[in-house]
């Protein structure tokens, strides 16, 4: 590495050895983790799982390995002298009101606040005109802020509210149900509900989707395989609850069910896997009446978004990859007589409804394109949007003159619009209070290719000025997997990474949804392999253009990203200097052995499918990919309440890692306790799990805190 240029006015880098190295900052002995003799055979491979024992995460061996494996991770990140001037500096750019769209419901607009670090935002209410009140404070749940609020849904009058309590980020989930004019609450509360909507019917009760709760002992990793959609009659207990579908006649593995807004039909998506589903319609005017089949099979994804009178419009990708809207009577709702109303384009389709209005919202390159429409399908506006971007919402009742949408991107703070259905108007409702000066900062998309010539887009981000020298920190983000569309998103925590003339890019690889379900199914089964080689070629393209080099180059995904983590670093330990796994997917031979992970098939295929496919999995599997090497600085994050994608993942990985590291960097494992896959952390927990992310990541690439 060449000395010159090493000291930059914005990051002070020290060329040579890390700051860590310099400052002698390294982790305590790693705990001497048992290992076991357990093996697996796949066809004729016999596979080894020496650490197959810290599944158990119930175990008294386990948990007393993650207390020791915390020990060494604190001890470490402890000696990073400016950890605790990061953690100030988030605490201060958290610390501002924080605000959601608002919504109406009978005669409130609501909405949610923090007043800056709260633990959890609070439900506030206003009558027009009137002074808003807490209608639901969740930090008032427990003592610690770590049981948070998942979802509400009001009767049509706003009368009634269910809520569902989520306790430590657990997936497993409470009901309550409240009146709204006083807020006492209203019979039992219901238990053990998992992976549900809520949906009134009427004021007399609503359905909602769980599990059999697993075996004492396994309820946080147990295998959850058939979802069940029940009706609770209010004023009867929960085991009196009525099953709808799913259980014994129709085992599936997903099962929703919500109504159309005017609450005639019941609508049931049944999936057994993550991508696909049937679609199921009950016309619950007709007392008695059946539940109708609309689509026979998986194949495909379909959900009613509305309907007028019998006329069903049906958001599908059946025989358009891309999405479109089409129209159906709901008596003869099979596919053959289905009418195209928004067709398909090359730009990947989302549908909304408002103020008796669709509006199509188009992904562009993984940006957003809004269109609105008339339920004829005649385009009425194209919402004029302040930049690039994300938006969001465009949701309302029928009879509502106006809705709200959220717009962000990288260097975009999240802006609250009123949009007036009418004349396509949008005014500025709520500006974001968050210290930062988009005016210094720029955001830019550029394309390049892939290992196979295929072309991927990527944002990148940072200060203005910066030059690009190749000595620039650089966080590097993707996900690529579910068909899930990454698009630009401002990160308060980000903007530690940009005051210090760092770089923030994000990679949209295949496997996600950025280009419809074609370029979801190029990044599964056995052609994982194009999204592990598209992430890599990120990181190559970042450097060969001078934004960075591999000594100041982290990279960063979770749960399936964390996968994507792990398998680059497995692949190509010398890419990078510094990398984030987190609640990641890290055993692809047995993660369909826990919780809900079989549903995750479509994407990963699973060893039991075939010996080529258990092959496959083997080969990139990150915990069976590990080999003695030198690894880059590993910081790998779990929580002790994922019951999404179990700890277990994380806790062999990390093991094997601390076995197998044969180079300088430390690899630690950061074990967050009381919370689970991600949504409902406590602010101090998020900004806890910044704090070390960052001071990991500038003091293994060398850097100096400037404040």
């Amino acid at each position: 590495m060449q000395k010159t240029g090493c000291l930059l006015a914005l990051a002070a880098i020290i060329c040579g050895p890390s700051y860590a190295q310099l400052m002698n900052i390294k982790p305590a002995p790693y705990p001497q983790t048992k290992k076991g003799n357990v093996t697996d055979t796949y066809f004729d491979t016999t596979v080894p799982d020496p650490y197959r024992w810290l599944e158990d995460d119930q175990a008294a061996d386990t948990k007393a390995w993650v207390v020791e494996e915390n020990k060494v991770t604190q001890g470490y990140l402890s000696q990073i002298p400016y950890r605790e001037a990061i953690r100030k500096r988030l605490e201060t750019l958290w610390n501002y009101e924080k605000y959601s769209a608002p919504f109406k419901r009978g005669s409130y607009t609501y909405f949610y606040k923090n007043d800056g670090l709260q633990s959890q935002s609070v439900l506030y209410r206003q009558l027009e005109g009137g002074l808003p009140e807490i209608f639901l404070d969740p930090n008032k749940f427990s003592k610690e802020g770590t049981t948070s609020l998942s979802q509400i849904a009001f009767t049509k009058d706003g009368s009634l509210a269910a809520y569902q309590l989520s306790e430590g980020g657990s997936d497993w989930t409470k009901v309550v149900v409240m009146r709204a004019a006083d807020k006492a609450t209203v019979g039992d509360t219901l238990l053990d509900v998992k992976f549900s909507g809520l949906a009134w019917k009427g004021n007399e009760g609503f359905y909602y989707s769980s599990y059999d709760k697993p075996k004492e002992g396994s309820q946080l990793s147990g295998l959850t395989q058939y979802h069940k959609l029940y009706y609770h009659k209010l004023g009867t207990p929960q085991s009196q609850d009525q099953l709808i579908f799913g259980g014994e006649q129709t085992p599936r593995r997903y099962v929703g069910g919500y109504l159309t807004e005017d609450e005639r039909y019941l609508v049931i998506t049944a999936a057994n896997s993550t991508t696909g589903n049937e679609l199921y319609i009950q016309d619950l005017s007709k007392p008695g009446s059946a539940i109708i089949n609309v689509v026979n099979n998986m194949d495909n994804v379909h959900e009613v978004v509305d309907n007028v009178g019998s006329k069903l419009y049906i958001h599908t990708n059946l025989y358009a990859p891309n999405y479109k809207l089409i129209t159906v009577d709901a008596d003869n709702a099979s596919p053959s007589h289905w009418h195209d109303l928004i067709s398909q384009t090359h730009n990947v389709l989302e549908v909304s409804t408002g103020g008796g209005k669709l509006f199509a919202q188009y992904l562009k390159d993984a940006t957003s394109f809004v269109q609105q429409y008339d339920m004829d399908g005649r385009l009425e506006h194209t919402v004029e949007l302040p930049g690039v971007g994300t938006a969001s919402g465009f949701s309302s009742k029928k009879e509502e003159k106006e809705l709200y949408y959220t717009f962000t991107s990288y260097i975009y703070p999240p802006t609250i619009f009123k949009y007036d259905v009418a004349t396509g108007h949008s005014v500025v409702y709520k500006k974001s209070g968050v210290q930062f000066n988009p005016d210094l900062y720029e955001s830019h998309q550029v394309f390049y290719s892939s290992k196979d010539g295929k072309t991927i887009p990527m944002i990148i981000t940072y200060k203005k000025g910066t030059v690009l020298n190749g000595h620039n920190p650089t966080l590097l983000y993707a996900y690529g997997g579910f068909g899930v569309s990454l698009t630009p998103a401002f990160s308060t925590s980000n903007i530690i990474l940009l005051e210090q003339g760092g770089i923030y890019a994000v990679a949209n690889l295949r496997g996600g949804g950025e280009y419809g379900e074609t370029w979801h199914k190029a990044g599964t089964k056995l052609r994982k392999q194009n999204v592990f080689d598209d992430f890599i070629a990120a990181a190559e393209y970042l450097i060969k253009h001078k934004y960075t080099i591999k000594e100041y180059l982290a990279i960063a995904g979770g749960s399936n990203g964390g996968l994507l983590v792990g398998a680059t670093i497995t692949q190509q330990p010398d890419l990078c200097k510094v990398a984030f796994p987190a609640v990641g997917v890290l055993d692809m031979l047995r993660y369909n052995q826990f919780t809900a992970g079989a549903g995750w098939a479509y994407d990963y295929g699973t060893a039991q499918d075939s010996p080529e496919m258990f092959a496959y999995l083997y080969h990139y599997s990150p915990y069976h990919a590990l080999k003695p090497a030198s690894y880059p600085a590993t910081l790998v994050t779990t929580a002790d309440h994922d019951d999404r994608v179990v700890p277990a993942h994380s806790f062999k990985f990390a093991a094997r890692l601390q076995e197998y590291q044969q180079g300088p960097n430390p690899t630690l494992i950061r074990i967050e306790t009381n919370a689970g896959h991600g949504a409902g952390r406590s602010t101090a927990q998020i900004i806890g799990q910044e704090t070390d992310k960052w001071a990991f990541m500038f003091a293994n690439m060398g850097l100096e805190w400037k404040p």
